[in-house]
């Protein structure tokens, strides 16, 4: 099997508009979650959320490029660009016919979805753009990144809800460990943020008003972002043999299904993702010093989470440190593993633990170090991203450092 590792990452979210600038608003503690800004959100009852302020599409695209971009697949070349930079590949011959293109989305081309029917319904329009249907399906973001970048290998869109990215990333990863690709870009992205995205998800009742508290006793609710994360894996024998600089190699991964509730999460299901990534990479869990919680701030996800850390971690769970960086860009949805994973880099490169904000109140059920308010130096080893989706789908990374 060959080793993985990452050599390049970009992003774009209510943080940051790079890697950067996102990684210095997670050590300040920085809340990127405020007003939302669009089209009739004067009839919301739901009116914040992690959005990308004063982001000017023309500043990056010409008129024939928005024509066919939706605002997810913008940040995903966005952050694709930053990430190819970052890497120094460049994707030519035999290299581009095996390497490919994984994205983890939920929502597809959401905001594309609700200019036309608010056209169509609304407007009474009886015409829609020709490039509606390739601007708004869910595989129209890596489908650009791989036409941009000459990447002609495998090339999909995973779509698990919440789990998405993290799924793209454990299926690229899988790719380029097993020899089938020497390199594949892979990530996630979501805009879900429009009058139709949001006042769909307020029916679930789910969604905070004011803050997102992860962990906290006084957590209320989840809050969503937008954005994208993008990363390029790497056989490292071949990242190594071009002088790559290495930002961490990928060492496990593994994938559950709950098989019981369509919204509710299953500590058992969650718990069997965590130790199959740690019996995948073969690592003790006495090596993981830092776990990136899926940490949702609702008040199921948060304490099945800890339950499902301490089940796996026994006694070294009170050796962990867990956060959620949600509380400061939101819940991106598909796009969320992604950015979070961001996180993950930080804390292997840097010994930054990044917070989980907005924890006012101890809660016994979530009685876990999830790195209260303020970021923390820590040198760590290994760490893990967990991702756990509506639909009970579970998908976890572990990282190392390099």
């Amino acid at each position: 099997m060959k080793r993985v590792v990452i050599t390049g990452a970009g992003t774009i979210n209510a943080l940051g508009s790079d890697v950067p600038s996102t990684m210095q608003a997670m050590r300040d503690g920085h809340c990127g979650i405020g007003p939302l800004d669009f089209q009739d959100v004067d009839r919301l009852a739901i009116k914040i959320g992690g959005q990308v302020q004063g982001y000017e599409p023309d500043a990056h695209f010409n008129r024939q490029q928005l024509s066919l971009y939706d605002r997810f697949t913008q940040f995903t070349l966005l952050a694709a660009r930053q990430a190819m930079a970052q890497s120094g590949i460049e994707f030519t011959g035999e290299l581009a016919d095996r390497s490919g293109v994984i994205l983890g989305n939920s929502g597809g081309g959401l905001t594309t979805q609700d200019e036309n029917f608010r056209a169509v319904y609304e407007d009474g329009k009886n015409r829609v753009h020709p490039f509606v249907v390739p601007k708004l399906m869910n595989n129209a973001a890596a489908s650009h990144v791989s036409m941009e970048f000459n990447l002609r290998g495998p090339t999909f869109t995973v779509s698990t809800a919440c789990a998405s990215s993290n799924h793209a990333m454990g299926q690229a990863y899988q790719m380029v460990r097993s020899g089938m690709a020497p390199a594949m870009i892979t990530g996630g992205s979501e805009a879900m943020l429009c009058f139709g995205g949001v006042k769909a998800w307020e029916g679930l009742r789910v969604m905070s008003k004011d803050a997102c508290r992860p962990f906290s006793a006084t957590r209320n609710g989840m809050v969503q972002g937008e954005g994208a994360g993008i990363f390029v894996f790497e056989d490292y024998d071949h990242a190594h043999a071009r002088g790559a600089d290495i930002l961490a190699e990928v060492v496990g991964f593994a994938m559950s299904s709950d098989a019981a509730d369509i919204v509710m999460p299953s500590k058992a299901g969650a718990a069997r993702a965590i130790s199959g990534a740690l019996r995948d990479g073969q690592i003790d869990k006495t090596r993981v010093s830092y776990v990136n919680a899926h940490g949702t701030g609702t008040a199921a996800n948060d304490k099945t989470e800890c339950a499902a850390v301490a089940d796996v971690f026994g006694a070294h769970a009170d050796n962990l440190m867990i956060s959620s960086t949600k509380s400061m860009h939101g819940h991106l949805i598909g796009g969320t593993g992604a950015v979070e994973l961001l996180a993950c880099l930080m804390a292997l490169r840097d010994g930054i633990i990044a917070p989980t904000i907005g924890y006012e109140e101890p809660d016994p059920e979530c009685a876990l170090d999830v790195v209260p308010n303020v970021a923390r130096e820590a040198k760590v080893d290994v760490v893990m991203s967990n991702a756990f989706a509506f639909g009970g789908l579970n998908a976890v990374m572990a990282l190392a450092r390099a």
